[in-house]
């Protein structure tokens, strides 16, 4: 579908030239009585590359139609694949760790999450806000450290590692958030 350069938005995903953008900043200016520019950056969902783009206000571009579905993890192959599992179809497919690797630090085996395909080919997950998971691993804490905001390097069952306060131990469920990597705070038991 053709959409004008005015009516682009930031998080929409363009085709152009056989790639996929996903659109990452959008600026509409009118300097002066000069025309209307359209500054808008780009990266590529393929490999990962960012780039800027200036438009002027009649061109057209392509928006491209993407379909989400829920999946669910299965498991890592040696390769370094992720499996996943349509949940409608049954059918299996692997997505390469290049393409989700750092967000699958906030994903256990078996869980639901979306995934984004486009004609058929599956381009990433989507995942909730925040994720409840377990500590496995965590520093005993040093009397006297307590009672400040110093933080402690903490593994998840997922093995990605994040900061926790001290008072937190192994085998504690804690909130993190999936786009900074944070520590929330405890889960509600």
């Amino acid at each position: 579908m053709s959409v004008k350069a005015t009516d682009l938005r930031k998080g929409q995903v363009i085709q152009k030239d056989g790639d996929l953008l996903l659109i990452t900043d959008f600026e509409h200016r009118t300097p002066g009585n000069l025309r209307a520019i359209i500054n808008i950056k780009t990266k590529s969902l393929k490999t990962g590359a960012t780039s800027a783009t200036r438009l002027s206000s009649s061109d057209s571009l392509e928006v491209a139609y993407l379909d989400r579905r829920k999946a669910e993890y299965l498991y890592r192959e040696g390769t370094g694949s992720y499996v996943f599992m349509d949940s409608e179809t049954f059918e299996q497919f692997p997505l390469s760790e290049d393409l989700i690797g750092p967000q699958m630090g906030f994903v256990r085996e078996n869980t639901t999450v979306e995934v984004t395909f486009h004609e058929s080919q599956a381009l990433g997950i989507e995942l909730p806000t925040s994720v409840v998971l377990t500590i496995a691993e965590a520093e005993e804490a040093v009397k006297g450290n307590t009672a400040s905001n110093v933080k402690k390097d903490a593994v998840l069952e997922t093995g990605r590692s994040i900061k926790v306060p001290m008072h937190i131990k192994a085998g504690e469920q804690v909130k993190v958030s999936t786009d900074t990597g944070e520590f929330l705070g405890r889960a509600n038991q």
